[in-house]
């Protein structure tokens, strides 16, 4: 059974910087595509940043110089560095795997940012 437990988030003073992490178990992440994506109250999920595989990494355009998604496949191990993070960034994230056709979520992680 794939599971995803992802950690790392916190509350942070605007300008800070948190690293997500997220640990993949149940199969191997390889260079399967994986992304972090969050969600605000009130708004729809989004996506933050996208890893597909090999060297292409993409960001949302408001993370885009903030934000670095990476991965250790050593320790089956995704992660975001966030830094100068902004209020506006206040969200759960959430971890993606995507093996074929099927997606893997995590439960998420509060990540919460004071002004």
């Amino acid at each position: 059974q794939v599971q995803l437990v992802e950690s790392g988030g916190g509350l942070v003073q605007a300008g800070g910087s948190l690293r997500l992490s997220c640990v993949v178990s149940g199969t191997t992440i390889g260079i399967w595509p994986m992304g972090w994506f969050r969600q605000a109250p009130g708004k729809q999920r989004e996506l933050v940043a996208r890893d597909a595989g090999g060297s292409t990494t993409n960001y949302a355009d408001s993370v885009n110089g903030r934000f670095i998604i990476s991965r250790d496949i050593a320790k089956n191990t995704v992660y975001l560095q966030m830094n100068s993070l902004k209020p506006e960034d206040t969200a759960v994230y959430s971890c993606n795997f995507q093996r074929r056709l099927t997606n893997y979520w995590g439960q998420g992680t509060q990540v919460t940012v004071s002004s």
